[in-house]
């Protein structure tokens, strides 16, 4: 089911958040986004070969897969683009990375078909044109990944924000948005592990949270949707996180020689 975020009836943010299948224990939750601005669309991490199929089917009903312009991935995990092969057969559209990773995902393909259809993107970011909208590659550099991007739509006023905002919530949650700074705070649990170990230093996040507050402040960014659980909406809610993750110790700052030690048997 597809979870509309925003829709004037000419561009269009959708949330595609139960492909993954729920029996398996072994894969993490993910969300996909598809935009649609007047005849051209794109998808924002679209994830692995598990979820392609069901996200061919899912948007069927809102944008011809087969004419898509871009794919459009925050980073290089298989969890965001191991379906590239795939895209890249069944379309004519072009990959949106880091230029960090431009020439790694290759590997995720046959030999030969990423050719001439990655655009690499520098480490300060950048806008391209969708329909008659523009969207901006936004640097989240080691937010996980060392090339690391969000996407930003100043039509509808949304950050798509990859692993940034995460949370490790039940399925059947996920479509609820975080509304409420009281809602946020019973949502901090559910996030912490996941941020302390995946964000690289609290260094980088005071920076990337000093380049988003004055957006939000002014009222440029009004949801915040990353691509594990559930999506955040509203100024209060917005800098409740930020204030939130400036402050959080996470990545390296934890980390001492005790954790760099030669290892006991696994088994």
């Amino acid at each position: 089911m597809a979870i509309s975020l925003y829709d004037d009836g000419s561009h269009r943010c959708l949330m595609f958040a139960d492909l993954v299948d729920d029996d398996d224990d072994h894969a993490v939750q993910a969300n996909q986004f598809l935009l649609v601005s007047g005849r051209e669309g794109a998808l924002i991490d679209p994830a692995g070969n598990m979820t392609y199929n069901a996200l061919i089917m899912a948007m069927a009903s809102y944008f011809p897969a087969r004419e898509l312009k871009y794919i459009l991935a925050s980073h290089a995990d298989p969890d965001i683009v191991a379906s590239l092969n795939k895209w890249l057969i069944s379309t004519q559209c072009t990959l949106v990375v880091s230029k960090l990773w431009s020439r790694f995902v290759p590997h995720f393909c046959t030999a030969g078909n990423a050719a001439g259809r990655i655009l690499g993107v520098p480490d300060e970011g950048g806008w391209f044109k969708l329909g008659e909208e523009r969207v901006a590659a936004v640097p989240a550099h080691f937010l996980h990944a060392e090339g690391n991007f969000h996407f930003y739509d100043p039509r509808s006023r949304i950050l798509f924000s990859g692993d940034m905002g995460a949370s490790m919530v039940a399925h059947e949650l996920v479509a609820e948005p975080v509304s409420t700074v009281a809602e946020f705070t019973r949502l901090i649990p559910s996030m912490e592990g996941f941020h302390r170990r995946y964000m690289v230093a609290n260094k980088v996040c005071r920076l990337w949270a000093d380049m988003v507050r004055p957006m939000v402040e002014r009222g440029e960014i009004l949801m915040m949707v990353p691509q594990h659980g559930r999506y955040m909406v509203g100024k209060s809610v917005l800098l409740a996180f930020l204030d939130w993750i400036s402050a959080l110790s996470c990545g390296i700052d934890r980390f001492d020689s005790g954790h760099y030690r030669m290892p006991a048997e696994l088994a």
